[in-house]
């Protein structure tokens, strides 16, 4: 059952949002929704942590230098982002970000924006996701609906059973170490 937040009235959200609200009702799942000021950095995120109850994950949308390639990786939110170790986890050549035109194009979602939901407008399917093994111990995860102004609690459980396989996904799971 949805748990919608105090205060929040559906008839605010953006189409994008509740498109994602309606994926999430036709699997039947449990989740939370929260409504804030725009949460765009990490930093901003730490705040929406306790109002969802999960720990707001850290979202990169990525690319090979020739745009080959596009990854979605998702990693806990203390963790430095090492380009190298990555890179040679997935065999790929050197990566960067994604810019803000690929990032709509792909994910449909401003820069800030992205998460595992996004990959709902991933409709070309161009785009591999990538979790780092540390979110996996976790009970919930969180992450934004494709908008910054709201905030999801997902079961991660729910995540990698049901959502990833109603998106056709198949994760790539790394192992990102701080050092």
């Amino acid at each position: 059952m949805r748990e919608q937040g105090k205060g929040c009235p559906t008839e605010g959200q953006c189409e994008k949002e509740r498109q994602v609200y309606a994926f999430l009702d036709r699997l039947a799942l449990c989740y939370k929704t929260v409504h804030h000021p725009p949460a765009a950095t990490m930093e901003d995120c730490r705040a929406v942590d306790e109002m969802l109850g999960a720990r707001m994950c850290k979202n990169l949308f990525l690319k090979t230098r020739n745009g080959s390639a596009f990854y979605l990786l998702l990693m806990p939110a203390e963790k430095p982002f090492k380009t190298k170790q990555l890179s040679a986890q997935i065999g790929s050549s050197r990566l960067s970000f994604a810019n803000e035109e690929e990032l709509m194009q792909y994910l449909s979602c401003a820069p800030g924006s992205a998460g595992v939901l996004s990959l709902l407008f991933d409709k070309e399917d161009r785009v591999k996701l990538l979790i780092d093994r540390d979110l996996l111990e976790a009970e919930y995860i969180g992450c934004h609906p494709g908008i910054n102004t709201a905030s999801v609690s997902l079961v991660v459980c729910d995540l990698i059973e049901k959502i990833l396989p109603a998106f056709e996904k198949e994760p790539t799971y790394v192992t990102l170490t701080a050092e």
